[in-house]
């Protein structure tokens, strides 16, 4: 499985839709603000390419080669990962964010931002919090591929994977390439209080979302990581953290995406640090390189912890992974609306459903089987937590949940002292209930 930056992460991720500060520069901001650790898999079950294996020109090629020694900066060193991926590690001031134009006197945040801390809680709840907090940490473990190659990137570089020919031929085009289509609100088909994640472009969620409208300065969530199949090359499936400003009916929506994700080898591009805008501060965590190991059907289950928050003192929204690893932040000049605090706070996953054939697609969301089946068979989210204005985390309790097609994906949600607020989620997509 792989880590990829949905910028704002497209990464993630993929999609992040902020808006620009000036007009000439919205379409670029539309794309620019999303993180995601994605989950990239080398085997993609039933994965059809019919679409994939056109004839390419001899001038779209070369237009392609252009852009990837555009976008691939040139390394200090170069690491092969031992499924093919190829990490450079760039010299800190030479990465992809910084050819954003509204950073182009920014100076990299040396301090580290000051963590939130969680609020006390009963002695019993602190003890079950604590037990809990194992799985696939940040620090020593080798928790992502190239790891087992033995070289790390020196001081003072970032590692980057780096896209290839390939990569960008998966996308539609050079020009989706790098960018997340904008989730199109179907009014027909809203709640209403639901948030901005019902599209008629065929994005479909099973979500868990804040109730209640507040300042939020953060929220982190223990996120369950498995390998669902994609049917075809242009869709994708996420499990991530939304955090939202802004107009949630309209084009200044400020959204900041973190989690993992499958697509196929990014077929829906700007994940990972194809977006300038995310200054990665990590040098061991290479963003949209494979996660390993992943959890498997009945036996041992996997979990990341990913946390975003706004740092008080400089402004900048940091992504945090495991218990205290900094991966690095989206600086305070891109935002608009998040320049001061989120509205709203989501956490779930997301499917494209392409109906290539007339059919709902097969791609799976999570594990690919209903909530209902429960630990070791459904895809789970745990410990939902939020920043406040104090920087204290605080167990969420008041959400809802939503699903636009319960047939083809669900979710439901609990709480006990162990998990606090959790839930299952997912499905299977195509199925004799949804056609």
């Amino acid at each position: 499985m792989l880590l990829a930056l949905l910028a704002a992460l497209n990464e993630i991720m993929a999609g992040c839709n902020v808006v620009a500060k000036s007009s000439h520069l919205l379409h670029l901001f539309l794309l620019l603000l999303c993180f995601v650790l994605a989950a990239k898999t080398g085997r993609v079950s039933g994965l059809n390419y019919t679409k994939y294996n056109r004839q390419v020109s001899r001038l779209r090629l070369e237009r392609i080669r252009k852009h990837l020694e555009k976008i691939n900066k040139p390394p200090l060193i170069t690491i092969e990962s031992p499924d093919g991926d190829i990490i450079d590690c760039v010299h800190k001031r030479k990465q992809p964010a910084l050819d954003h134009p509204l950073l182009k006197n920014h100076k990299i945040q040396r301090v580290p931002p000051e963590m939130p801390q969680v609020k006390r809680m009963k002695h019993d709840e602190a003890k079950d919090w604590r037990k809990n907090e194992t799985s696939m940490k940040g620090g020593s473990r080798q928790w992502q591929m190239w790891h087992g190659n033995g070289t790390r990137c020196p001081k003072g570089t970032v590692p980057i994977r780096r896209s290839s020919m390939h990569d960008v031929l998966r996308a539609k085009s050079l020009f989706h390439f790098g960018k997340k289509q904008r989730r199109l609100i179907n009014p027909a088909r809203r709640r209403a209080d639901a948030p901005d994640i019902v599209s008629a472009n065929g994005h479909e969620h099973a979500i868990a979302y804040t109730r209640t409208s507040q300042e939020f300065y953060g929220a982190r969530a223990t996120i369950n990581v498995w390998d669902p199949s994609i049917e075809e090359v242009n869709e994708f499936s996420l499990s991530q953290i939304w955090v939202l400003s802004g107009s949630l009916d309209g084009p200044d929506l400020n959204s900041i995406e973190a989690g993992w994700q499958s697509d196929s080898y990014q077929a829906t591009g700007c994940y990972n640090l194809l977006c300038a805008g995310f200054v990665q501060t990590n040098s061991r965590v290479a963003i949209g390189a494979s996660i390993s190991p992943i959890s498997q059907y009945a036996a041992n289950q996997y979990d990341i912890t990913i946390l975003i928050w706004k740092d008080p003192k400089l402004g900048n929204w940091w992504m945090g992974f495991g218990d205290d690893t900094l991966i690095g932040y989206w600086p305070a000049e891109l935002f608009t609306h998040l320049a001061d605090h989120a509205t709203m706070v989501e956490w779930g996953g997301e499917v494209v459903n392409s109906r290539s054939n007339g059919q709902h697609t097969a791609t799976q969301m999570g594990s690919g089987h209903f909530p209902g089946d429960g630990f070791g068979k459904s895809s789970y989210f745990r410990n939902l937590e939020v920043v406040d204005a104090d920087n204290s985390l605080t167990s969420v309790r008041d959400i809802s949940t939503l699903a636009e097609n319960t047939n083809c994906y669900n979710i439901k949600s609990a709480y006990n002292n162990e998990w606090g607020t959790f839930f299952y989620y997912g499905g299977p997509g195509n199925n004799p209930r949804c056609p």
